[in-house]
Parts: structure tokens; C-alpha cells; sequence
């Protein structure tokens, strides 16, 4: 769903309105609760020369507003949009600023009945000029606001941003843990309920340390989990397809890398040992 925001595509609300509207006058209203009724909103918008009258009967979230979205869409370079009254809008001075900031990009004017504005008047623009200062200057004070209480944080030592994946008891659970030939990433990972990548650069971080050991292979293990060469390609022809499980090629340890080339790995083929 676009954003009053996005839909007024981050423009100076500063800039000029159109000095005039000569297209068709299309209204929007807007009730927040049940008890609330459209009829005078409508009889209002349709008394003041409004050919479409677009209503919605939700709150005034951005996700929930489908007919203002419509209406929005409706209006073409020219016309107008009125309102019953400026909170009929938009919930906030920089929501509504960022939607009639959005009309004078695309050249249509705004008018609201209740407070006697219209942007096609220089009274209006003034006014609409002033509430755009007004919204930059509290955008400005709430970024000031937020890089004080960061450098605040920051001065008391707390972390900023999200929490580390593992606490120091359970790195150094984790170091202990990997200097057991019969543990695994995955096992560990399982164990302490964090991802693999997330223990490899734990053990990046502790300069390789002990690490985790090579596994030995078997040509006596099962054959449930094949060890596959990944290793680069040699220079030459492109890789073809290796032996089929089970082949006389894969129980020699030999592994296919197309005509010509032939790769004699270090170890046996088959499942991890123990």
C-alpha cells in the first residue's frame, strides 16, 4: 500500500500550488466510528459543487483508507479536491501536508469547507505554506531528539541496534563445544539454537582456535550421504555430470570432470565415521 509519503514522492510541499482549477470538484469524506454518519459530510461536499464524492467509513490508517487511495487516483491536473475539514484528510499535520503536497505536484488544488481554505487562492497557499514549515521543523526536532538519545545510550555503554545472536556464556559454551571431535556445526547449532553461519563467525572471530576437526570418511559407512566434490573447476573443459551412486567410478573415489580430466580425491567416498 503506497504511503502519503511515497505518494507525494518526498517534493518540497513549499513549492507553488496551481494558481487555478478548472476541472471538476471531487469530494472525499470520512467517518473514524460507527456512531458517526456521512450524510452531512456528503450533503456538504455535494452542496459545494462536488460531481464525485468518494467516502470511507474506517479509520484513518494508510492501509485502511481504500476510498481516499481511489479518489486520489481519480483526480486529474485541474481539478480540485474538497473535504469537509482538514482532519477528514489527513490524522496528523506532516499526513496531511504530505498528501496535499502530492496535489500540487500534480497539479490539482485543495479545498476544506470548515476552515475556508483553498489553495488556489494566495490566502490558502499561505497558509498551507505555513503548516509545511511547521511539519519540517517538528521532522527536525524528532531526528535531534533521536541522535541525542543514541549518543546518550552510546555514553552509557548500552548497545545500540539489535541484540547479539549469542550471549558470552553461550560463545564460550560454543568454543568448548567445537574442540569435541564427535560434535558438528549443525549439531551445535541445534544444541544452542542459533544458525551455523552464526558459529562459524564465532569461530572466525576466535582466530580459528581449535575449531572444528576434519571428519574421516569410510568406503565402509552407509551410503545415505554421498560426499560430493565442490571444489573449484579445473582449467580445461567445463564440469560434466559425475558417476552415478553407485558406480564403479564412485566406489573407486573417482569423480568425472569431463573428457580429458579425471580427479583423484584425497579421500574415500561415504557417509561421515562415527
Amino acid at each position: 500500500m503506497t504511503t502519503t509519503a511515497e505518494w507525494a514522492d518526498a517534493e518540497s510541499p513549499m513549492e507553488t500550488f496551481p494558481a487555478n482549477a478548472s476541472g471538476a470538484r471531487v469530494g472525499y469524506g470520512r467517518v473514524s466510528t460507527r456512531g458517526q454518519l456521512l450524510d452531512r459530510q456528503t450533503a456538504a461536499l455535494e452542496a459545494a459543487g462536488c460531481v464525485q464524492v468518494f467516502t470511507d467509513k474506517k479509520s484513518g490508517k494508510n492501509a485502511e483508507r481504500e476510498e481516499l487511495w481511489k479518489c486520489l487516483d481519480y483526480l486529474r491536473p485541474g481539478d480540485t479536491l474538497v473535504v469537509p475539514s482538514l482532519d477528514r484528510l489527513g490524522r496528523s499535520i506532516q499526513d496531511l501536508i504530505s498528501i496535499v503536497a502530492g496535489l500540487r505536484k500534480r497539479g490539482i488544488g485543495f479545498q476544506s469547507l470548515h476552515e475556508s481554505l483553498d489553495t488556489t487562492t494566495p490566502g490558502g497557499r499561505l497558509v498551507f505554506h505555513v503548516f509545511a514549515a511547521l511539519a519540517e521543523f517538528i521532522r527536525e526536532l524528532i531526528v535531534q531528539g533521536t541522535h541525542e538519545g543514541l549518543a546518550a545510550a552510546r555514553a552509557r555503554g548500552e548497545r545500540i541496534g539489535r541484540p547479539p545472536a549469542m550471549t558470552e556464556e553461550q560463545i564460550r559454551h560454543a568454543r568448548g563445544l567445537l574442540t569435541d571431535p564427535e560434535n558438528t556445526i549443525t549439531s551445535i547449532a541445534k544444541m544452542l539454537g542459533v544458525s551455523r553461519t552464526t558459529l562459524y563467525k564465532v569461530r572466525a572471530r576466535a582466530g580459528g582456535g581449535p575449531g572444528l576437526p576434519r571428519r574421516r570418511f569410510s568406503v565402509d559407512a552407509p551410503r545415505s550421504s554421498l560426499l560430493r566434490y565442490r571444489g573449484p573447476p579445473p582449467e580445461g573443459p567445463v564440469c560434466g555430470p559425475g558417476p552415478r551412486a553407485g558406480s564403479e567410478a564412485e566406489k573407486a573415489g573417482v569423480l568425472s570432470l569431463g573428457a580429458g580430466h579425471r580427479l583423484q580425491p584425497s579421500w574415500s567416498v561415504g557417509s561421515v565415521a562415527g
